[in-house]
C-alpha cells in the first residue's frame, strides 16, 4: 500500500477516536422498528414525523440521537426544548372539583 494511503489511514482513526472534533450542524436519519422515523437536525433543530413528536416537541428517537450524537452537535441542539404539550387542555369544572373533595 501507498505510504500517503497509510498515513492518511492512520490520520482517520486519530479522527475518529475524537469525534468531538466535528461538529454536525444538518443530519436526516431514519429509526427503523414496527414503525419507521425520519429524524432531521437542522442547525440546532430537531423534527421527527412520529406522533410523540408533534404533540410533545421531542421524543425517544431525538433523545436518543442527541445522546448518540452528543459530542458532535451544538450544546442547543444537544438538548431538548421544554416539553409542553402543544394542544389545549380543557378547562376545570370548578364545581365538579368542589363536589368531589
Amino acid at each position: 500500500m501507498h505510504s500517503d494511503m497509510i498515513n492518511k489511514i492512520e490520520k482517520a482513526k486519530r479522527y475518529a477516536q475524537e469525534p468531538e472534533r466535528l461538529t454536525i450542524s444538518g443530519f436526516q436519519g431514519r429509526f427503523h422498528g414496527a414503525d419507521d422515523h425520519i429524524i432531521v437536525l437542522d442547525g440546532d433543530t430537531w423534527t421527527c414525523d412520529c406522533n410523540f413528536f408533534q404533540s410533545w416537541g421531542t421524543c425517544s428517537h431525538v433523545m436518543a440521537l442527541q445522546r448518540l450524537l452528543a459530542p458532535m452537535i451544538s450544546t442547543a441542539a444537544r438538548y431538548a426544548p421544554t416539553a409542553v404539550p402543544t394542544y389545549e387542555p380543557e378547562p376545570i369544572d370548578e364545581l365538579a372539583l368542589e363536589l368531589s373533595v
